[in-house]
């Protein structure tokens, strides 16, 4: 695969996705500031994966079709806009409305661009490299976004006001997605899937009668979630303890930063790594350090816990999009990418409403201790992950011929 093309992609996946890592931020700080509870921000976290549950497969469907450019065109226009609206009108039902768009136009563009990356690499290894390049475009934005907006918000805001902080945090983020068209928009897509030897009855279901898929189903779950808990907690851990925003923000960027080093070094090492090895190996340590970090009461102290769960959790995306591209044929690689999708982001939607209530009721370390014992226990599922080459992939994996 051309560096040219992967640098463009990664590029246009960096600036849509620190939009919406940005925005995820300083939205839930600043329905804090205005005396929401924990429940409520627990809501607006869970609307930027409510779009996705009902857009996913659409989404992918339509990247099957259409390629990569038009979901990205159609994505920047939606996020831009609903940022826009966010910093127009900073009120908590615009904080959902913008919550709702940035999410759905992110997925959806995320689809797309996993899928044109999947069709280029060739063979298992190369889906491992540049699916470790590609992802590093949201570890990269996780951490642009939330320091960018943390800045913003303590700087403008102690200059001219709170409420302007906010706004202009905003405003950097609907920005930012015009950039991702710039990139993407000279691109050319790929040649046309080969269409399956036999109409296919059920679109959906038939994806996930394969074991392979549900397993990795059930572990890109597990772990999704710990990402989900990491996102919700540390806010608010921060706000309890007096932190101010641009410590919050840099608490999450060091998560990301450690997320993107790992998956600039995993390139290097792709033809030794084994994906159910890496993926169950992350999931043991994950478990670990859940069960530690709700001890730890300095800045300092969460930043080190943060670094090693990025190590750890950054490592696992790469493993996952590799599987997956050897277990579905080609021609349903977005269809593939749009359930996988709609599937995390069905359980993001409900599970920060849940980490909300249980940390109101009872606090947030039960809910990092829950989601540890969780993870802990998808760690044989994780090991059974051993990717067995589909038919129509495409791919060849231990062993397999090559099809096509």
């Amino acid at each position: 695969m051309r560096a040219d093309l992967l640098t463009r992609l990664v590029a246009g996946h960096v600036c849509l996705h620190a939009c919406m890592a940005g925005t995820r931020m300083a939205a839930p700080l600043l329905a804090l500031r205005q005396g929401y509870s924990p429940l409520a921000v627990g809501v607006l976290l869970a609307l930027f994966s409510l779009t996705q549950v009902f857009l996913a497969l659409p989404a992918g469907r339509f990247a099957d079709r259409h390629g990569l450019r038009p979901p990205v065109g159609w994505a920047v226009i939606t996020s831009v806009l609903g940022v826009g609206l966010a910093a127009a009108f900073p009120t908590f039902p615009m904080l959902c409305l913008s919550a709702l768009m940035t999410g759905g136009a992110t997925g959806a563009a995320s689809i797309a661009l996993q899928r044109h990356v999947g069709r280029a690499a060739e063979g298992a290894t190369e889906l491992k490299r540049v699916f470790s390049w590609l992802s590093i475009g949201p570890a990269i934005s996780n951490f642009l976004g939330p320091f960018a907006a943390g800045l913003l918000i303590d700087h403008a805001g102690a200059m001219a006001g709170d409420m302007t902080g906010y706004r202009a945090a905003f405003l950097l983020m609907a920005v930012l997605p015009l950039g991702a068209w710039l990139v993407v928009r000279p691109l050319r897509d790929l040649r046309p899937a080969p269409a399956p030897l036999a109409p296919v009855a059920n679109r959906v279901w038939d994806l996930l009668g394969e074991p392979q898929m549900r397993r990795l189903m059930l572990v890109n779950w597990c772990l999704s979630s710990c990402w989900d808990v990491h996102t919700f907690v540390v806010p608010v851990i921060g706000h309890e303890r007096g932190f101010s925003a641009s410590v919050i923000g840099s608490i999450l960027g060091a998560f990301a930063i450690a997320a993107a080093a790992v998956r600039v070094v995993m390139p290097w090492f792709a033809s030794r790594l084994r994906e159910h090895v890496v993926v169950t190996c992350a999931m043991v340590l994950t478990a670990l350090m859940f069960g530690l970090y709700p001890l730890m009461q300095t800045p300092l102290a969460m930043g080190l816990c943060s670094v090693i769960l990025g190590v750890v959790l950054g490592s696992v995306q790469p493993m996952i999009m590799s599987t997956l591209h050897q277990i579905t044929p080609e021609a349903r690689h977005g269809e593939a990418l749009g359930l996988r999708l709609m599937a995390i982001n069905a359980s993001s939607v409900l599970m920060p409403m849940l980490f909300g209530t249980v940390g109101a009721v009872v606090g947030v370390t039960v809910v990092f201790w829950s989601v540890g014992l969780a993870v802990g226990a998808g760690a044989r599922p994780a090991w059974l992950l051993r990717p067995i080459a589909h038919p129509g992939s495409g791919r060849t994996v231990k062993g397999h011929k090559k099809h096509g």
